[in-house]
C-alpha cells in the first residue's frame, strides 16, 4: 500500500458512481493529483468540496499507477468567503479551471503551487489581486513552455522602451521596430517586465495579452473549452471592476 499526506488546493470535483467523487488537488510535492473520495457527493461532504478550498489530504493506493483514494480534512474554504465579490469568485474559478486542465498530472511544481495558493489567498484578502492574477497567467504560460520573450526588441535588438508584443511570435517590439505596424501589435504593460506599478489599464492590457497567447498556444492542447471560458469570464469581471 502506498500512502502520502499533504496540503492541497482543490481544483475540481466530478461525480463518481452514485455517492463518490473524483477530485483533483494541487499539492506542492506531488503536483496535480487525482483520487476518489468515498461519499464525496453526500450532504455532509459535498459542501466541503468546493474548488478553491484548502484541504489536508491523504492519498492511498495499492500501486503508484492506480487512481487511488483520498481522505481529507478541510483547512479553509475560499469560495464561501467570496460569494459577494463576483470578480474575485470568477477569478478563483478561472484559476482552478486553468490549473486543473493545463498542469501536468503528478509532476511536482512547487513554485506553481506556492504562486497559486498565494493568489487564492490574495483573492480573499483583497490585496491587489487583479494585477497578481495577470502575473499568474503570464507565469503559467512560461510554466507550460509557452513563455513570451520580452527582454529585447525582435526587430532592433533594443532592451529599453518596449511598448509592444507581436501577437504572432510573442516577442517584444520597440516603437522604432513597430513602425507602421504598431496598431497590429499588443500593448506590453511594464509590470510584466518588472515595473513596480500597475495601473488599471496596465492590468487590462496584460489580460488581453495573456488571454491571446492562452487561446493561441494552450487552448489547442485542451480537451474542452471550459477552462478558457472560465478564464474569459474572469477577465470580463475584472475589466468591469477596474472600470468602475
Amino acid at each position: 500500500m502506498i500512502e502520502w499526506r499533504a496540503d492541497g488546493l482543490l481544483l475540481s470535483v466530478r461525480p463518481h458512481g452514485e455517492a463518490s467523487a473524483i477530485i483533483n488537488v494541487l499539492t506542492r510535492e506531488r503536483g496535480r493529483h487525482a483520487g476518489v473520495v468515498r461519499g464525496g457527493q453526500s450532504r455532509k461532504r459535498a459542501p466541503l468540496l468546493q474548488p478553491g478550498a484548502q484541504l489536508d489530504v491523504t492519498w492511498k493506493a495499492r500501486i503508484e499507477d492506480h487512481l487511488g483514494s483520498f481522505t481529507f480534512e478541510p483547512l479553509r474554504s475560499r469560495a464561501a468567503m467570496l460569494l459577494e465579490d463576483r470578480a474575485a469568485l470568477a477569478t478563483l474559478s478561472a484559476v482552478c479551471a486553468l490549473a486543473g486542465a493545463c498542469l501536468p498530472e503528478r509532476a511536482p511544481m512547487p513554485d506553481v503551487y506556492d504562486r497559486t495558493v498565494a493568489l487564492c489567498d490574495a483573492l480573499c484578502t483583497g490585496q491587489d489581486w487583479p494585477a497578481r492574477y495577470a502575473l499568474w497567467e503570464f507565469a503559467l504560460l512560461g510554466d507550460l513552455g509557452f513563455g513570451l520573450s520580452l527582454d529585447q526588441c525582435a526587430v532592433t535588438g533594443a532592451r529599453q522602451g518596449l511598448p509592444y508584443v507581436s501577437p504572432r511570435t510573442g516577442r517584444a517590439v520597440s516603437a522604432e521596430g513597430a513602425g507602421e505596424w504598431a496598431d497590429r501589435l499588443l500593448p506590453l504593460p511594464g509590470f510584466l517586465r518588472g515595473d513596480d506599478h500597475a495601473s488599471a489599464q496596465d492590468v487590462k492590457d496584460a489580460l488581453r495579452l495573456t488571454g491571446h497567447f492562452l487561446r493561441q498556444r494552450v487552448v489547442p492542447t485542451l480537451r474542452s473549452s471550459g477552462p478558457i471560458d472560465a478564464r474569459d469570464g474572469a477577465e470580463r469581471a475584472i475589466v468591469r471592476l477596474l472600470s468602475n
